[in-house]
C-alpha cells in the first residue's frame, strides 16, 4: 500500500508539473496584452511599458516561468485584471459556491444513477428498462445548456415554482462567511429561512448539472450489474431463497462497485466543467462564472490559477478513487 501511495504521489507531481507548463504556455498564446489590460485602455505607451516591467513580461520566458512557480508555491497567484483583488482571495470567495453545486449534483446523480441503473438491469428487456435507457440517452445527447433554458422556461417562466437564478433572493443578505456553502452557513447562523431560500435557488442548477452524470452512471451500473447477475454465485443466492432486494443490492451491486466508483471519479471532471455553463445561465456566482470572465478579459494569472486548482482537485479525487479499490475489492493488486 505504501509503495502504491508513493508511486501515485510521484505520478501526481509529474502530472501537476505538466499542467503548470501547459497552462503557462497557453496563457502566453492567448490574444491580448495583459499589461495593456492592467494599465487601462487610455494608458499611454510609457504606462504600459512600466506595467510590463513591473510584471516581468519582458524577461526571458524561463525567468517568467521560474518566478511564476515560486509565487504559486507561496500561494501567490497574482492579482486579477477583472476584480483587482488577489486571485487567491477570489478563489476562496467563488470556489465554495461551485463546490456546493458540484457536491449536490454529484450525490444526486450517484444515488439516482445507481437506483435507475439497478432497475434497468433487474428489469432487463422490459418496458422499465427501455424507459430508463431512454432517459440515459436523452441525458447524454441533449446539451446541458439547452436543458437549462428549457427548465427555466417551464419551472420559472411558466409555472413559477423555482427562482430564475442566483444563490439567494433579491435583497436578502447572505449569512456570515464560514464555509462558503450557503446552506451550511445559513444553518450555522441559525437562519432556517435563508437555508430554505438557498435550497430553493439550488434546485434548477443542481438538477441540470446532475443529468449528464446521472445518465453516464445509469449506463455503467446497468452494464456492470447485467454482467454480475449472470454469474453462478447470484444463481446460488437465489436458489438459497435470499430475498431479491438483498441479492441485488448486497451481492450483485457490491460486486459491481469498482466501475461505479471509477465513473464517479470521472464524473467529477464532467461536473466541474459543466458548472461553467450552468453558472452563466443561472447567474450563479461561482468559479465557473469567474473563469468565463477571466477568459473574456484575457486575465492570464486567473486562468492559470483556476486551471491549477481544478486540476489538483480532480487529480486528488481520482487518487482517492484508486486508493478505494483495495478496500472495495481486496483482490485488486496495488503493488
Amino acid at each position: 500500500m505504501l509503495r502504491f501511495i508513493l508511486r501515485r504521489t510521484a505520478a501526481t507531481l509529474v502530472l501537476m508539473t505538466g499542467v503548470v507548463l501547459m497552462t503557462f504556455a497557453l496563457a502566453r498564446l492567448l490574444p491580448g496584452d495583459p499589461a495593456r489590460l492592467i494599465a487601462g485602455a487610455r494608458a499611454n505607451a510609457e504606462a504600459v511599458a512600466a506595467v510590463r516591467e513591473r510584471l516581468g513580461l519582458d524577461d526571458p520566458v524561463t525567468t517568467q516561468f521560474a518566478a511564476y512557480v515560486g509565487n504559486v508555491l507561496n500561494g501567490d497567484f497574482g492579482r486579477s485584471v477583472v476584480t483587482r483583488r488577489p486571485i487567491s482571495e477570489d478563489i476562496q470567495a467563488f470556489f465554495p459556491a461551485t463546490l456546493e453545486l458540484v457536491i449536490a449534483a454529484g450525490l444526486i446523480s450517484l444515488v439516482l444513477g445507481v437506483l435507475l441503473g439497478t432497475l434497468a438491469a433487474v428489469k432487463s428487456g422490459r418496458p422499465a428498462d427501455a424507459g430508463v435507457r431512454s432517459v440515459a440517452v436523452l441525458g447524454l445527447s441533449v446539451p446541458d445548456f439547452w436543458i437549462a433554458l428549457v427548465f427555466q422556461m417551464i419551472f420559472f417562466a411558466t409555472l413559477g415554482l423555482v427562482p430564475f437564478g442566483g444563490r439567494l433572493g433579491t435583497g436578502i443578505a447572505a449569512p456570515e462567511f464560514v464555509t462558503g456553502f450557503m446552506t451550511i452557513d445559513s444553518l450555522i447562523a441559525g437562519r432556517f429561512d435563508l437555508f430554505t431560500d438557498a435550497l430553493h435557488h439550488m434546485i434548477l442548477p443542481v438538477a441540470v448539472l446532475a443529468i449528464p452524470s446521472m445518465a453516464i452512471t445509469i449506463r455503467v451500473v446497468r452494464t456492470s450489474l447485467l454482467e454480475v447477475l449472470s454469474q453462478d454465485f447470484i444463481r446460488t443466492a437465489r436458489a438459497k431463497g435470499i430475498s431479491p432486494v438483498r441479492v441485488y443490492f448486497k451481492h450483485a451491486l457490491g460486486n459491481a462497485l469498482l466501475p461505479i466508483v471509477t465513473i464517479f471519479g470521472l464524473n467529477t471532471g464532467l461536473l466541474i466543467s459543466g458548472a461553467v455553463f450552468i453558472e452563466l445561465i443561472f447567474d450563479w456566482p461561482g468559479l465557473g462564472r469567474y473563469t468565463a470572465n477571466a477568459i473574456s478579459a484575457s486575465d492570464y494569472n486567473a486562468i492559470m490559477a483556476i486551471t491549477l486548482v481544478v486540476s489538483m482537485a480532480y487529480t486528488l479525487i481520482n487518487f482517492l478513487v484508486d486508493l478505494s479499490y483495495s478496500f472495495l475489492d481486496p483482490r485488486v493488486d496495488l503493488t
